[in-house]
């Protein structure tokens, strides 16, 4: 069986919120749908199993009919200042081009336990939807100016088993302010 058909076997589709329930849900999971619902977004969720890597989210996207962007939790040198950066899915990330135009000295990969503690979400389930746990508004939101003409947007509601996809207006106009964050569009180049 290929990736996309491991993905896809036993994949539920629902409009809004999962309509199995919240109790076999993480708190956090429950968060999000709750944050969600609160804020009038219309959004679908699908639930699959675990998707780790971008081929994985590549036949989430088929099926929610939306992009999956790579989201990057980073962190400078001295890890006082965290980002979440989200860029297309197959471009290349250079750290010296987002560095630059954020200007701080040198950014790496945050810890899972920085990752956990601000967003509340593990390794593999990276997406600006943690940021409504960040109540201390720790971590900024950087977004690579390619995605700027995306319509549709799908992203884990903090488990990387489940999708959920709105309009990237919604994220950007409703859900982000929401959070009491913004965002910073970033040119980043391809290499």
């Amino acid at each position: 069986m290929d990736t996309e058909e491991q993905i896809l076997q036993g994949a539920t589709l629902y409009d809004g919120r999962p309509a199995d329930g919240d109790a076999s849900r993480t708190d956090a999971e429950v968060t999000v749908y709750d944050f969600l619902d609160r804020t009038g977004v219309s959004y679908h969720t699908l639930c699959h199993p675990a998707a780790f890597t971008m081929e994985e989210c590549e036949a989430v996207r088929r099926r929610i009919g939306a992009p999956v962007f790579k989201n990057l939790f980073l962190t400078n040198r001295q890890q006082t200042d965290f980002y979440l950066l989200m860029i297309p899915a197959d471009k290349p990330f250079k750290t010296k081009y987002l560095s630059s135009q954020l200007g701080c000295a040198r950014l790496s990969f945050a810890t899972a336990d920085k990752m956990e503690e601000l967003l509340h979400i593990q390794p593999g389930a990276v997406s600006p939807m943690g940021l409504i746990h960040d109540t201390k508004h720790k971590v900024r939101l950087i977004i690579d100016r390619d995605l700027e003409q995306t319509g549709t947007y799908a992203c884990h509601p903090c488990v990387n088993t489940v999708s959920v996809s709105m309009s990237l207006s919604d994220l950007l106009d409703k859900v982000i302010p929401a959070t009491g964050h913004s965002h910073t569009w970033v040119d980043l180049k391809p290499e």
